[in-house]
């Protein structure tokens, strides 16, 4: 009998041991929380409500040491001494609640974690049994601290606000680390009873609670008496308060892909209040032109993190306040320029000052124009960037391949360019592609990080110049990991932490997408961009900081941009209508120029600019007039530093030995002078129609003088048409009355003063002298153009007259 009663008990004891080992469900809170978004030093940008409608943030690293005082001395003294449980005060609450209309609890901050677990269960003494056998088990899985932080983050404050970080900025507007000892109190002793101590309400109840804490921890020493007596004098919490919504934009994306997780991000907070104000008195300068959309990026080039980001400005729901267009696609404009020209540079097709033709062009059907409608002739390729100027684009992109910079911009991480090269044409670097300011502020952060690295090592290149940018979130017993920002998706993108030695391991010998020596004339060009009006001579300024930056203004004046770099930081500003609406002004230069400068001014400079990539560059002599590496007629030369790609260029092709006569007053030939007759000059020379523009832009120019009248020279070296070029539709302009405009005709010849005669078909059209234009008034159809000069030389072109 002994013996089988001996078996039960035991038996009950194994039974009672499983029990108590598997009473506790694995996880042992399921509550959705609220999606916490920090900035580099912990304060608080914003938050999104958890699913449940309740402000509960994820549980913080550590508790603050005020409230672990404050909640210990009212809640539960003896918590570190306890297996769980205090049988002293349960007795006491037992006995007094038996005999007396009093209720007490006896529950010690570990049973009241259990019952916070469980949710709504009936105060019964079986469910104070089930929460003290829970409880002992909760004491072997985690650890004092961690029970205290469950506690912290699962206790309720009043309302829907949960957790003591929730309630310190929901009340305070604070975190929860910088309290003080009386605001720390009056929380404390909010979760023994929220619904009657109510922030706002009940204040007799709730200061006579804190008043009492207060008390305590003056009586055991905790504070002093000043301390005490001045936290006596502060006041209580009232209605919750708004929560800080600093970068609202970037939190509802990180939202989306971070739900419920605590993100603290590289986000600068200083620097992004100071972006926010800038936007909203952009804003309301700009609202005046129905011009209601701006966003700003700012990167650290170095550690290819996001510092600043404003998604959209403070406008309101009818002017789409919620998108969020760092993200979005926009027409690119002529963002994308400096890319070609650096892939021109590195692939060795031209120097950084070669000259560039800069006259009426027609690409197969495609007519390109510079934004003022002007042309220059000739224009050195670092110039035509600086001063944006689309025929020489056009030109060079031609010149490149419209496959290889479409492969470039790939390489480059511009995801939102995905279309083929034939839908996109040439146009591709004048704004005929979409991408978002995100993507093209990385974009010129990649240049800077790639020319940085290569100068900072021994020459070797990043492998990921152009990805991983984006923000670090730091989690519970987890190293910091880089989240970088995507349109699609954060997940799967995340790159973990690197060691030095790794971060050796990710360099390259061979050079990624660009060479160092092709990025740093490139950079050094764009330093040259000029600045807006009020910024001219920036660099005789003390605060003055050298930047590489690019504008562009997309067709319609819908979108205006302005995006650049520092060896220190990547800016992107974006101007404009979310809804794509076109207005007058909505440039770069006098939409975004302006922003993106203000920002500059708020980073911190050091006057810095990137260092000389000696490796990557040959010192070779060029020609100054020219741009291309000297020839033997070239008369002005300077050594200068090249990409080192640049040493297969061609020899200077514009510098040629001319043969005049003995007075240098005629060109002649030896078929029309005997050699002794004959004086040999070396000079610039240019084509007939990239001289027409040049000559007026260029004084110092100076014009051949005219082929001597017993001489004959090719007709194509002497002229060329103006208008039109090649094979083209011409169309007959309109008055506003319906009245038919004539169509003017120019020819560019070398000798101005010659006379020349004009023919459409067998029919004469007229002559000119001096200036070779001529307006006639054709009907529709197609005609064979032809001109004549003094000399008989003739110049001929197809042209089609249509009507509009």
């Amino acid at each position: 009998m002994k013996q089988k009663k001996r078996k039960l008990l035991w038996l009950l004891g194994i039974l009672l041991l499983g029990y108590w080992l598997f009473c506790l469900p694995n996880t042992l809170f399921v509550d959705p929380l609220a999606t916490v978004v920090e900035d580099q030093q912990g304060q608080l940008l914003g938050a999104r409500i958890a699913a449940d409608g309740q402000w509960r943030f994820p549980a913080l690293d550590s508790l603050p040491y005020r409230f672990e005082q404050c909640i210990l001395h009212f809640e539960d003294e003896h918590f570190y001494k306890h297996p769980g449980f205090n049988p002293v005060s349960m007795g006491k609450a037992l006995y007094q609640n038996l005999t007396t209309d009093t209720h007490r609890g006896g529950s010690t901050l570990t049973q009241q974690v259990i019952r916070l677990s469980r949710k709504g269960q009936q105060r019964t003494y079986w469910e104070k049994g089930v929460e003290l056998l829970q409880a002992t088990r909760l004491e072997t899985r985690y650890s004092k601290k961690e029970i205290l932080n469950l506690y912290a983050t699962y206790a309720p404050f009043g309302g829907n606000v949960v957790g003591l970080e929730t309630a310190s900025w929901r009340y305070y507007g604070m975190p929860a680390h910088a309290l003080s000892w009386g605001q720390t109190a009056a929380l404390a002793v909010l979760p023994n009873a929220p619904a009657v101590v109510l922030p706002g309400k009940n204040e007799t109840t709730l200061s006579r609670k804190r008043n009492a804490l207060l008390k305590k921890l003056w009586e055991k020493d905790v504070i002093d008496e000043t301390t005490y007596e001045l936290a006596l004098l502060e006041s209580l919490p009232g209605k919750p308060v708004a929560l800080p919504q600093l970068a609202s934009h970037l939190v509802e994306h990180i939202n989306k892909e971070k739900k419920g997780q605590r993100i603290q991000t590289t986000i600068d907070g200083p620097l992004q209040k100071d972006l926010n104000r800038l936007a909203r008195t952009y804003y309301e300068r700009y609202r005046q032109n129905e011009v209601y959309n701006l966003s700003i990026v700012v990167f650290d080039v170095t550690s290819k993190t996001v510092l600043g980001y404003v998604g959209n400005s403070p406008t309101d729901a009818a002017h789409q306040k919620d998108v969020d267009i760092v993200q979005r696609p926009r027409s690119t404009g002529s963002t994308l320029k400096p890319m070609l020209f650096t892939g021109l540079l590195d692939a060795g097709l031209l120097l950084p000052n070669t000259l560039i033709a800069d006259v009426p062009t027609s690409i197969n059907g495609y007519r390109p124009e510079n934004f003022d409608r002007t042309y220059s002739g000739m224009v050195p390729a670092s110039k035509a960037l600086a001063q944006s100027l689309n025929v020489p684009a056009v030109r060079m992109l031609q010149q490149y391949g419209l496959e290889r910079f479409y492969n470039d911009l790939q390489s480059m991480k511009l995801d939102h360019i995905d279309r083929s090269t034939g839908y996109y044409g040439l146009s591709l670097v004048l704004g005929g592609a979409e991408s978002s300011l995100w993507e093209l502020t990385k974009t010129y952060a990649g240049l800077g990080h790639t020319l940085n690295t290569y100068t900072q090592t021994s020459s070797e290149y990043p492998s990921l110049a152009f990805e991983g940018y984006g923000f670090k979130q730091k989690e519970r017993g987890s190293p910091e990991v880089s989240y970088p920002l995507a349109t699609s998706s954060l997940s799967g993108l995340t790159i973990n932490k690197t060691s030095a030695k790794e971060k050796k391991n990710d360099l390259l010998m061979d050079p990624p997408v660009f060479d160092a020596g092709a990025i740093y004339h490139t950079l050094d060009a764009l330093r040259n961009v000029n600045r807006p009006d009020g910024s001219a001579h920036w660099e005789f300024y003390e605060d003055s900081q050298p930047i590489a930056w690019k504008t562009g203004t997309s067709y319609g004046f819908k979108d205006a941009w302005a995006v650049g770099v520092t060896p220190q930081y990547a800016i992107g500003v974006w101007v404009g209508n979310a809804d794509g609406e076109g207005r007058p002004g909505i440039t770069g230069i006098q939409a975004a120029a302006p922003l993106f400068f203000d920002v500059l001014r708020q980073l911190p400079n050091n006057g810095q600019w990137f260092a000389i990539p000696y490796d990557a560059l040959v010192e070779d002599v060029v020609c100054m007039e020219s741009g291309q590496k000297a020839g033997s007629y070239c008369t002005n030369t300077q050594k200068v530093w090249i990409p080192s790609t640049g040493i297969h260029t061609t020899s200077c092709s514009y510098h040629k030995p001319i043969f005049l006569n003995l007075a240098e007053d005629y060109q002649v030939h030896s078929g029309c002078f005997e050699l002794e007759e004959i004086h040999i000059k070396p000079k610039f020379v240019l084509p007939p129609i990239a001289e027409y523009y040049y000559a007026q832009r260029h004084p110092e120019y100076k014009l051949l003088p005219p082929l001597h009248p017993d001489c004959q020279w090719e007709a194509d070296l002497l002229m060329d048409f103006v208008f039109p070029k090649e094979v083209q539709d011409i169309i007959l302009p309109k008055d506003f009355d319906e009245t038919i405009n004539d169509v003017i005709f120019k020819v560019a010849h070398r000798n101005p003063e010659t006379t020349l005669y004009w023919y459409l078909d067998d029919t004469f059209m007229g002559s000119t002298t001096t200036f070779h234009e001529l307006a006639v008034n054709p009907r529709p159809g197609n005609y064979l153009l032809t001109v004549v000069d003094a000399s008989g030389n003739e110049l001929k072109q197809k042209v089609a007259i249509v009507k509009n």
